[in-house]
């Protein structure tokens, strides 16, 4: 409990961080929580087309552009999150 309080009052504390510093923070935590939904996303839809594909080998085409065009979505998801993580830590 002792380390909680010390750790707290560290962070709490902005006489020791800098801008620079809380920049650094604040673009690593963006990245970091902007990149676990479209990873979640991305596993989620590909498990369910293949499990689709499993059961139903003949709708390969219409399941692969749907998953395709998915991915293209999740991802562009996590490409806006880096690109406010740049955002944050150089301007």
């Amino acid at each position: 409990m002792h380390f909680l309080t010390a750790l707290m009052s560290i962070l709490l504390d902005t006489t020791h961080i800098s801008d620079d510093g809380m920049k650094s923070i604040g673009a690593g935590f963006a990245i970091g929580m902007g990149a676990i939904g479209p990873a979640l996303g991305i596993g989620l839809l590909v498990s369910k087309a293949m499990e689709s594909l499993g059961r139903n080998p003949e709708a390969r085409g219409a399941i692969q552009t749907n998953m395709i065009l998915g991915l293209a979505f999740a991802e562009a998801i996590g490409i806006y999150a880096l690109l406010v993580a740049i955002i944050i830590k150089f301007v």
